[in-house]
């Protein structure tokens, strides 16, 4: 399975039990890590993630996995990029919220990832 969480991480494992309010128990689980055309994974283990932090919730079709042409490396090597795009995207939406609440009256309450 694939979770997409409001903070944003990536989590793929095996879904081992799930109840009424979402929330999740994944086995043999990685983080995964976007940049590019390139991948990374960090292992987690046994997770449990509480339903109101689930974006997206799918399976994973492995061959078509194998057909994206996506190259692993390694977890340090990706994370300072992975973070760098966290950190413009925060202050990308910070921005925005700073313009809506001062031309259009939108209130800026909401906390971190609940932009989804």
């Amino acid at each position: 399975m694939l979770v997409i969480l409001r903070d944003g991480r990536k989590l793929q494992g095996v879904l081992r039990s799930y109840d009424q309010f979402a929330n999740l128990v994944l086995e043999d689980t990685v983080e995964r890590i976007y940049h590019g055309n390139a991948f990374a994974e960090s292992w987690r283990g046994l997770y449990l993630i509480r339903g109101e932090n689930v974006v997206l919730l799918g399976e994973i079709d492995l061959d078509q996995e194998d057909d994206i042409s996506l190259q692993q490396v390694d977890w340090n090597t990706l994370e300072p990029y992975h973070k760098s795009e966290a950190e413009a995207k925060k202050q990308r939406d910070e921005a925005k919220s700073q313009i809506l609440f001062e031309q259009k009256g939108f209130c800026k309450e909401g906390g971190e990832g609940d932009g989804y």
